[in-house]
């Protein structure tokens, strides 16, 4: 798989848990960067990245992120706790899975922030509705309405197919799994401690330290462990 989708949601922890996922937006677009892939700002927490074996390399990427560092607001020096969860999908072509033009909901409206004056003058923006499901995906960085719908077309296409995936497994009766969760602050896959310098991932029971080239898009360690427990 060449192409996917990073979907980064900030969890429980307030403006540091929102920080938190801006990090980890970062963390992934530079490593992407280091690699010399395409990459594309879906929205504000959203990411296309495409390039030989994204998915291969970022798919344990998937849950919830766990920090522990005195936010920059902390008077006191206290160490807070918040998450961030990520979720990796795959980019879905139309060819591969189709959708029933009679199960959506298409609204416009005018797009806001970034992008200077044009994108509000026009509602080029795109809200797209799968009744079935009750997704809603929406796209405004583009300038044309033709290219917002199928920016956001992708978008829910992409859900669709994790979540339809998703729902073949529990029929089957295996174990779920649901990498968005609760992002409550125990149900973790991973914790960036900065105090100590140090990230942990609870599934693998390793830790590394450089947390800070780490989220600086040096990915590679972690990368490689995984690899060597897959085989």
């Amino acid at each position: 798989m060449n192409s996917i989708i990073i979907e980064i949601r900030a969890g429980a922890g307030g403006e540091e848990a929102a920080l938190f996922a801006n990090d980890l937006f970062r963390m992934y677009s530079r490593f992407a960067e280091k690699q010399g892939w395409k990459t594309k700002i879906l929205d504000a927490n959203i990411l296309q990245i495409s390039g030989m074996n994204a998915f291969e390399y970022l798919k344990q990427e998937g849950g919830v992120h766990r920090v522990q560092r005195i936010p920059k607001t902390e008077k006191s020096g206290r160490i807070h706790t918040s998450t961030a969860s990520v979720a990796i999908l795959p980019a879905i072509e139309q060819k591969e899975f189709e959708i029933k033009p009679s199960d959506l909901k298409i609204d416009t409206f005018r797009s806001s922030g970034p992008g200077g004056q044009y994108v509000n003058k026009t509602e080029s923006a795109i809200r797209i509705t799968h009744i079935p499901t009750g997704f809603v995906v929406a796209s405004q960085r583009e300038r044309s309405q033709a290219a917002n719908k199928e920016t956001a077309m992708n978008l829910l296409r992409s859900r669709l197919f994790a979540f339809m995936n998703e729902r073949e497994v529990q029929k089957l009766g295996q174990e779920r799994n649901a990498q968005i969760g609760t992002a409550d602050r125990s149900e973790k896959i991973r914790t960036y401690n900065f105090p100590q310098d140090r990230i942990t991932d609870h599934r693998i029971k390793k830790d590394w330290h450089n947390l800070e080239d780490i989220l600086n898009g040096n990915l590679w360690p972690i990368i490689k462990k995984f690899q060597k427990e897959e085989l």
